[in-house]
């Protein structure tokens, strides 16, 4: 035992310094360590043929003490936004055009925006924008958007109204695209997931900030996406050895601009063209999984920015009407309630002759033991499947649109306990309970669904995958023509379709 101990040691130990250091707290590791060790054993004696990697005693083990406060004050998080409430008072932003609709004759005319004064610019100020302007393709960015001619001869004729508004509107447009990428809204297929930045960050704080600490490229490099995957593309971008690999490159950096800056602490992502899903802790991934995404065309993944509001053991699932009229499975089982509780499902008709078909818990579910509810408009969610052989096949775009996720006992345990502090012990007793339980988490846990067509795999190895749902066509031709202005469009416009079927 004193031998297996000291590899647990070890391996736990390895696992928590990649995780910002956490390792060196030996006591809050001796606390933690049994009843890791007690929950990864009875895990693994749970019959549900998932089975468990000996990733899940380092996952549980390191976002446990990720959790503690004394470590996470030494964890050396990486910087955040600007911190807003230390700001100076913002500088005034040029007010937009504003179009007046023309009424009848008698209508009172609206009385036109009197234009707010642009923040002043020093000319050394001013050079500082433009040589960030001059360097800003390093960041998959292309300087011309930002004409620094015209900033340049601005500057010229000195300090002024007109350097004040050309800097100002420069600046602007340059904060904007770090921020919330350059690519139009309306070249961002199936993009659903709103970015929070401006939010956070708005473009008259940041300016504000530029001026008042003359720093003007410490504050737009600061709106800059904080994971390892943009920094390994920005690494690369210089070494692309064709104009096609650059571009693909330059599309998917600002793929993580239209992302939030910070994803999180802790968060769930899946890149859709890998079709794998990682849980990562202080941007360090921690535990990987296969998983089976949408087919092409109408039951693709949608690009999403979720919470996880609770995770599921032994979900039930409602049938939907495609199956239950279209395939017959209604009228089957509706006058026949003993075929249905054989098959394991509860059928009701209601007054309207609607029959309601609901498949209970159990190892045929077609959710299979386990679902993460993150509540959306798409019913898109996070679930198991029986069908686990399929996550031996290389191409794995199989579903109607939710992700199905392979070894989701493991994810639905460590979810529950890193999200909702739920006990291994309790973990184990409410997935052998084979009933519907419902853990709701506690803590905010973030997922995404995202589609790179370049990026660090779960290995941490950049590289190229395929465009399976023909998503970059839209991005590459906005990089090919001029910056477009931003407008008030957070996501896409497209119709959002519903196909909540596992099958």
């Amino acid at each position: 035992m004193a031998g297996r101990d000291r590899r647990f040691r070890l391996q736990s130990g390895a696992a928590l310094d990649s995780v910002g250091g956490l390792g060196q707290d030996i006591r809050v590791y001796e606390l933690a360590h049994s009843s890791v060790e007690r929950g990864i054993c009875k895990v693994k004696r749970v019959n549900d043929g998932t089975g468990l990697s000996g990733k899940l005693g380092m996952a549980l083990l390191a976002t446990a003490l990720v959790s503690q406060p004394a470590l996470a004050q030494n964890a050396g998080a990486s910087p955040g936004p600007i911190d807003l409430t230390k700001q100076a008072k913002p500088l005034p932003v040029p007010a937009p055009t504003v179009a007046v609709p023309q009424g009848p004759a008698t209508a009172v005319a609206a009385a036109p925006l009197a234009p707010e004064q642009a923040p002043h610019w020093t000319p050394a100020d001013a050079q500082a924008l433009l040589a960030t302007i001059k360097g800003i393709g390093a960041d998959g960015l292309f300087a011309k958007d930002y004409e620094p001619d015209v900033l340049a001869a601005a500057i010229a004729k000195g300090e002024g109204s007109e350097l004040d508004e050309t800097a100002t509107r420069l600046f602007t447009w340059l904060a904007e695209d770090l921020r919330d990428g350059r690519t139009p809204m309306t070249a961002r297929v199936q993009w659903f997931a709103v970015d929070p930045d401006q939010d956070v960050n708005p473009t008259s704080l940041i300016l504000g900030d530029a001026l008042a600490k003359h720093d003007v490229k410490g504050a737009l490099m600061a709106l800059l996406p904080t994971v390892p995957d943009y920094a390994e593309l920005k690494a690369a971008l210089p070494k692309a050895q064709t104009q096609k690999q650059a571009a693909l490159i330059r599309a998917n950096m600002d793929r993580w601009r239209w992302l939030a800056r910070d994803l999180g602490t802790q968060y769930l992502l899946t890149n859709v063209p890998e079709q794998m899903l990682r849980l990562t802790v202080r941007n360090k991934i921690i535990s990987t999984y296969k998983v089976i995404v949408g087919k092409p065309g109408k039951t693709a993944t949608p690009q999403l920015a979720e919470t996880v509001e609770g995770v599921i053991f032994n979900p039930t699932w409602t049938v939907p009407q495609s199956i239950v009229v279209g395939e017959g499975l209604g009228a089957r089982l509706v006058g026949n309630p003993k075929q249905a509780e054989r098959e394991g499902y509860k059928v009701t008709k209601a007054g309207d002759g609607t029959i309601y078909v609901v498949q209970q818990p159990g190892d045929t579910n077609s959710l299979g033991r386990m679902k993460l509810d993150m509540p959306n408009e798409h019913a898109i969610f996070l679930h198991d499947t029986p069908n686990r052989n399929l996550f031996n096949l290389p191409a794995r775009a199989l579903s109607h649109g939710c992700v199905r996720v392979e070894r989701a006992t493991e994810l639905a345990m460590t979810m529950a306990i890193l999200g909702a502090n739920m006990t291994p012990d309790d973990a184990v007793v409410a997935h052998n309970s084979k009933t519907y339980t419902k853990v709701p988490m506690t803590k905010t846990f973030p997922v995404y669904l995202t589609y790179f067509t370049v990026a660090r795999d779960v290995n941490g190895m950049l590289r190229s995958f395929p465009d399976i749902y023909s998503r970059d066509a839209p991005v590459l031709a906005s990089f090919a023509k001029p910056r477009q202005l931003h407008t008030t469009q957070r996501k896409s416009t497209e119709e959002v379709i519903k196909l909540d079927n596992p099958l």
